[in-house]
C-alpha cells in the first residue's frame, strides 16, 4: 500500500503501514478445473491436485520470495482437506530441500482471511491454491482502496507470462476514457521485472506511478473529480521523463485550470 492511498481503504491507516505483500496462486488445478456434475438434487465439483502442480507453483513462489523479504505463508485447509495435506507436504519438502533460506509458515485459509485485514504488514508472499487465491486476492485489493490499482501476472515455470490488471474488462465504461490505468501500468512493471529481467526499468515505472499518487493524480474510481485514463498515462510518462517534463506538466495543469 502507498501512504497517499490509505484514506481510500476501509481499514484504519495504522493497519496499512509497511504493507507490501504478494499473493501467488496456482491457476490450472483445483475445483475450478476438476470434474463437475449436477442433477436436480445434488452437485459435485472435484478438487484435484497433483504433486507436479504444487511443485511448480511452490518453486515460483520461493523464487519471488528470495527477491523480496524471504518469507512465505502457505494458506490451506490441511485440518480438513486432503488436497491441502498434499500441498503442505510438498511445499514443506521443496522449501526444506531447495530453498532453505526462505522462511515458511502455515495458515488455515479462514485465519489468513482474518489476518489479511488485522495484520497485513506481517505478510510477504502468500502461497495458495486456486480457489483460496481467487478469494484472498480480491480481499487484498481493499487494502489499497480499489481493484483498479492491482497488477497481476500468470507465469509458467520459465517466467513467460500473461500480465494484466486483477480487475475485469469493465465493459460498462468502455470508450469513456475513465478506466483506471494504474493496474495495467504496474502489470507492465511486473513484466519488466519477472519476464524480461529489467529490474531498473521496473523500479523506474513503479516510482513514476507512486509519484503520481503522492502528487494526488488519481482516477475517478477514487475521487469524483479525478483524471481520465489519458491524463493518468501522460502524468506517469512525465514523471518517467524527469524533472523538466514534470515542470511542464504542472504548468500545463495550471494553464488548464
Amino acid at each position: 500500500t502507498h501512504p497517499a492511498l490509505h484514506a481510500f481503504s476501509p481499514l484504519k491507516p495504522e493497519h496499512l503501514e509497511n504493507v507490501d505483500l504478494m499473493i501467488v496462486r496456482e491457476l490450472t488445478g483445483g475445483s475450478y478445473f476438476g470434474k463437475k456434475w449436477r442433477d436436480d438434487e445434488q452437485a459435485e465439483d472435484v478438487c484435484r491436485y497433483t504433486r507436479e502442480e504444487v511443485l511448480r507453483v511452490t518453486r515460483a513462489a520461493a523464487g519471488i520470495a528470495r527477491q523480496r523479504d524471504g518469507r512465505i505463508a502457505l494458506v490451506d485447509k490441511a485440518n480438513v482437506l486432503e488436497t491441502s495435506r498434499l500441498w503442505r507436504a510438498v511445499v514443506t519438502e521443496v522449501i526444506r530441500d531447495e530453498f532453505p533460506d526462505v522462511e515458511l509458515e502455515y495458515l488455515y485459509v479462514d485465519a489468513a482471511a482474518m489476518h489479511l485485514l488485522t495484520r497485513p504488514a506481517d505478510f510477504d508472499v502468500m502461497l495458495t491454491e486456486n480457489l483460496f487465491g481467487d478469494i484472498l486476492s480480491d480481499e487484498a485489493s481493499m487494502l489499497c482502496g480499489s481493484l483498479g490499482l492491482l497488477p497481476s501476472a500468470s507465469l509458467n515455470a520459465d517466467r513467460f507470462g500473461l500480465y494484466e490488471p486483477v480487475h475485469g474488462s469493465a465493459p460498462d465504461i468502455a470508450g469513456k476514457g475513465i478506466a483506471n490505468p494504474y493496474a495495467m501500468l504496474l502489470s507492465l512493471a511486473m513484466l519488466l521485472r519477472h519476464s524480461l529481467g529489467r529490474e531498473a526499468e521496473a523500479d523506474d515505472l513503479e516510482r513514476a506511478v507512486h509519484a503520481c499518487w503522492s502528487d494526488g493524480v488519481l482516477t475517478r474510481d477514487l475521487r469524483p473529480d479525478g483524471a481520465g485514463t489519458a491524463g493518468i498515462a501522460e502524468a506517469v510518462c512525465a514523471r518517467l521523463a524527469g524533472p523538466a517534463a514534470q515542470l511542464a506538466d504542472r504548468r500545463a495543469s495550471s494553464d488548464a485550470a
